[in-house]
């Protein structure tokens, strides 16, 4: 199985898991990494590091970011230099995390899994307008 780590500012690694298991259940190969404000980058890495070792036996992982060029997507960059099984996607929405965890039992492609849940995230992100809907009178009464 593809193993799963979500990190970001804050609580958003930790508050984007709540919510992912709410609606999908607890989830096996999935680590969350906050970057709490008492942290520094190096407190980051160490706990990023930790969640990468304890992902090593799976067949690769996909670490998920908020922002890119952030702290938690530059150490995730820095920490997974060299290893051909880490992808990083930065950017992330709770229905890519959704679509991940529900498609990564029956896919094994490493790059088709990130290339799947991109698309995801982008069809999902969007403007709701209402529109009133005005019925026409009729001569039938009806």
């Amino acid at each position: 199985m593809i193993g799963l780590i979500v990190t970001g500012h804050a609580n958003f690694g930790s508050g984007l898991t709540s919510s992912v298991n709410l609606i999908a259940g607890e989830q096996e190969d999935y680590r969350h990494v906050d970057f709490l404000p008492t942290y520094s980058t190096e407190d980051l890495a160490r706990e990023m590091t930790k969640a990468l070792d304890d992902l090593k036996d799976c067949e690769g992982v996909i670490i998920f970011t908020d922002l890119m060029g952030g702290s938690p997507f530059n150490v995730a960059a820095q920490i997974s230099r060299g290893k051909d099984n880490v992808r990083i996607v930065a950017g992330t929405n709770l229905p890519m995390l959704v679509e991940i965890v529900m498609s990564r039992k029956f896919m094994d492609d490493l790059d088709g899994l990130v290339d799947s849940v991109i698309e995801t995230g982008k069809e999902q992100v969007t403007k709701y307008e209402f529109k009133q809907v005005v019925q026409e009178e009729s001569d039938d009464g009806i």
